[in-house]
């Protein structure tokens, strides 16, 4: 009887415990630096603590492949219960051709195809490495698989301005391959890239540097990751689930 007792309270206490939000990604979303900031790590400031936790996993530096290969994302699994978020952003550092050489440790394949790639490293050890869009979609299985409510985000934009006086967009690359994930696996997308460069053709080119470290298209200040968690909330309140309902009023400045 007493075993029952504490099975039944514990299953109480995780049943009305706030939702956690898992955030994985890379520096934009998170920082250590105290001169660069990631919006991840500001979101919770507008977000009802009673409701949901938001967990900022992400780190600087990584892609989708170094954050598996890495174990950062089975620590997020582990640790995930039924009910909670995994918000995924990436996209800044899958660029590079991937081999085993310090710049190409973080490189992906490109697009979404089920492609891979065998690498052997200088210790003989071997790594397969997989499309952009393949390491969204494991990321997204798993957590389904553990209850979770994965959300794929895109990359937020960097501070690169075409002829036309418009921000680069993502839309063409990485953006749409997370687009197209979120469609191929039926969970939500939040379209930060366009949230956040719409936002900056508004205010123009040098509102814009203000945001941004200087010298820097990618890394943003404070304010340029307030400015990205505001994107980030206005796609929150489009979802269609509990998260959107944990939003507190914020403005845009």
């Amino acid at each position: 009887m007493k075993l029952l007792f504490i099975a039944v309270a514990a299953m109480f206490l995780v049943q009305n415990r706030p939702a956690k939000l898992f955030i994985i990604g890379d520096s934009t979303v998170r920082n250590s630096n105290e001169t660069y900031w990631g919006w991840g790590s500001i979101l919770q400031e507008f977000l009802d603590s009673a409701k949901v936790k938001v967990d900022n996993q992400a780190m600087a530096g990584r892609s989708t492949r170094t954050f598996r290969m890495e174990g950062r994302w089975k620590k997020v699994l582990d640790e995930l219960q039924a009910g909670d978020y995994v918000m995924i952003q990436f996209g800044h550092n899958e660029g590079s051709k991937p081999d085993t050489t310090r710049q190409g440790y973080r490189g992906v394949l490109r697009g979404i195809g089920k492609d891979s790639l065998v690498l052997t490293w200088p210790n003989k050890e071997k790594e397969v490495v997989y499309s952009y869009g393949e390491y969204l979609r494991r990321f997204v299985k798993e957590a389904k698989a553990k209850g979770a409510i994965p959300i794929i985000l895109s990359m937020i934009p960097r501070n690169k301005w075409t002829a036309a006086g418009k921000i680069e967009r993502a839309d063409l690359d990485f953006g749409k391959w997370a687009k197209e994930i979120a469609r191929e696996q039926q969970v939500d997308f939040i379209d930060l890239n366009e949230l956040t460069a719409s936002y900056y053709d508004m205010i123009g080119p040098n509102a814009v540097k203000q945001l941004y470290f200087p010298g820097d298209h990618t890394h943003t200040n404070y304010a340029g990751a307030r400015y990205n968690a505001y994107s980030v909330l206005q796609g929150i309140e489009k979802l269609q689930n509990s998260l959107s309902q944990s939003v507190k009023s914020y403005e845009q400045k």
